[in-house]
């Protein structure tokens, strides 16, 4: 049972919305969204208006099925085709930044929102990083610099950084993170688990980061008969005591 004053949070690498049974299924992921009870989520890959989905706005069905707000940022934009990350949640919360990332690669980004929780403020920074290993390393150490990591520039704040970051725990990505934050999967003394491919995981490279002045309470990659259709991707939550004692 989660702590009173714990947030959930949830890193879901939704594949378009495009299963391991090449169905595309937006209420499908809401499913397996709503059934984690998360307070905030974080999704990368969602499409916009794409003709290869359908059209559909992914980032605004998902968030009206589960009755919260979309914010958005698109990593790629082609006419009025839009691909990118979303940051979904029903308590209050506005954006604080959005942008690319430095990539030789496919286009990256990232998106901050502060939200409310418990009279707290908090920054969640949800990012899908690049596939070559040395736009991964630029790419986070922009995100761990105080244009990303401090809401007015200055003082730094309490921050959540997750998403696909496509980088294992021994990669240089990994341990830039792990340099000033918590890695969600070991901070809560748990087995840490890995997220990909759904069907058969094997490597961990969907994380959840807790800057040092939050608690980890718990923390678990979602794996049952839907999550392994629903996407490439496992879902991994986070349970954060975000009290000031």
């Amino acid at each position: 049972m989660r702590e009173q004053r714990a947030l959930r949070i949830l890193s879901y690498n939704v594949h378009s919305c495009i299963g391991t049974d090449r169905k595309i299924d937006p209420a499908r992921i809401a499913t397996v969204i709503a059934d984690a009870k998360p307070d905030i989520v974080a999704l990368q890959e969602i499409d916009v208006r794409r003709r290869r989905t359908g059209g559909v706005d992914q980032a605004t069905t998902i968030a009206s099925l589960l009755k919260m707000e979309a914010h958005f940022h698109p990593a790629l934009a082609i006419a009025d085709e839009q691909y990118g990350d979303a940051i979904i949640t029903a308590l209050p919360a506005h954006p604080v930044k959005a942008g690319l990332l430095p990539s030789l690669g496919e286009a990256r980004g990232a998106l901050s929102v502060e939200v409310v929780f418990a009279n707290r403020n908090l920054l969640v920074v949800n990012t899908h990083l690049g596939l070559r290993r040395r736009d991964r390393a630029q790419q986070m150490s922009t995100l761990l610099s105080p244009a990303w990591l401090c809401c007015d520039g200055s003082n730094p704040t309490s921050a959540i950084l997750c998403g696909d970051f496509n980088a294992v725990p021994s990669s240089t990505a990994y341990r830039l993170a792990n340099r000033l934050f918590q890695d969600a999967q070991l901070a809560c003394n748990q087995r840490p688990k890995p997220t990909f491919p759904s069907r058969f995981p094997l490597m961990r490279i969907d994380h959840i980061f807790v800057s040092a002045d939050l608690r980890v309470v718990a923390s678990k990659v979602v794996r049952n008969r839907i999550t392994s259709l629903a996407s490439d991707h496992l879902p991994l939550v986070a349970d954060i005591d975000v009290s000031n004692t």
